[in-house]
């Protein structure tokens, strides 16, 4: 019963808490200011935009291939694009079951089995995790004196100085827990920890290793410039920072995890962030939502149209 309620809360909470953040959102910046804004853009940069997203989804389909060869599976470049598509629609009705249903579809249309398929989509999270960890910290490499001084003028310097040694301190007693303790939540840190670092190594050594990871950088290479050339559509974000640009990006990925598909999280996440560099709420909200409904009109298209194709693609194989 217990396990039933668990699994219930996952799928409902995000629900509600995306309702809510929503109408939180829309209670800063109206929809017909939002609106407003829209009618202002210059469809050119957004359509842009949608391609460098769809670049990136197509990159990513065809990365996906050289995890499955080394198992001995060639798959068809169209149903590794599809299950992709199928995969970012389903994750806004329930978070993280698209990876299921991109594994499941790979085991029916392509006979690669569902634990071999699932296994790959873990490890390439992995990849994508470490690429991540990367622009943080070249973000926070060009911008440290401006993030510096924000916190100081912010924030007691004593105080963040207190904050940051017990942080270490906490994260220096956390590991030490980690490696040496034997309790089941240590163990299984431990291993989860363990399983990182093996499939990212995993990488290295694939056949087609530098494709993958060409592959790997290309993909969020279009995902930040997909976040900035949208943001040449707002007319009032003209001359944004590279700074604001690469933190407002950071927060918007972040905000992803917390609601189905990013909805209401990311446009008050790129707010987060833009105020920060002095950037008004309504430009930012309004920003946030453009970018958020134009990525998402592009997945539910292609994602809608793979799911309905996929079985039309692949009915030889049905037949057989």
């Amino acid at each position: 019963m217990t396990q039933k309620i668990l699994k219930s809360l996952k799928i409902i909470l995000p629900l509600l808490l995306g309702v809510f953040l929503v109408w939180y959102s829309l209670s800063k910046v109206s929809i017909q200011e939002i609106l407003v804004y829209l009618r202002k853009s210059n469809y050119w940069w957004l359509v842009f935009g949608m391609f460098l997203g769809l670049l990136s989804h197509l990159s990513r389909a065809y990365r996906w291939r050289f995890q499955l060869e080394p198992m001995g599976y060639t798959v068809k470049f169209p149903n590794s694009v599809m299950a992709v598509f199928a995969t970012y629609l389903i994750n806004y009705t329930i978070p993280r079951a698209g990876e299921v249903a991109r594994a499941s579809i790979l085991t029916n249309y392509e006979n690669v089995p569902f634990e071999k398929g699932f296994g790959t989509i873990v490890a390439e999270r992995i990849a994508d995790l470490l690429v991540m960890l990367g622009i943080i910290i070249v973000t926070l490499f060009l911008q440290f004196d401006f993030i510096y001084s924000f916190f100081v003028e912010k924030f007691n310097p004593s105080k963040i100085a207190i904050v940051i040694v017990t942080f270490i301190l906490i994260v220096f007693v956390f590991i030490r827990f980690i490696k040496r303790g034997k309790s089941n939540f240590a163990i299984k840190i431990r291993n989860f920890v363990n399983g990182l670092i093996e499939g990212a190594l995993s990488v290295f050594k694939m056949k087609k290793k530098w494709a993958f990871i060409f592959h790997t950088l290309f993909i969020w290479t279009m995902y930040v410039l997909m976040f900035y050339v949208t943001s040449l559509a707002i007319e009032d974000l003209e001359g944004i920072s590279t700074g604001a640009i690469l933190i407002g990006f950071i927060s918007a990925s972040f905000s992803i995890a917390a609601t189905n598909g990013g909805i209401g999280s990311y446009p008050l996440a790129v707010y987060a962030a833009f105020s920060i560099f002095g950037i008004a709420q309504e430009t930012s909200i309004a920003f946030g939502w453009i970018m958020w409904a134009s990525q998402t009109v592009m997945i539910i298209v292609c994602g809608g149209l793979s799911l309905i194709y996929l079985p039309i693609y692949n009915r030889n194989k049905r037949l057989k």
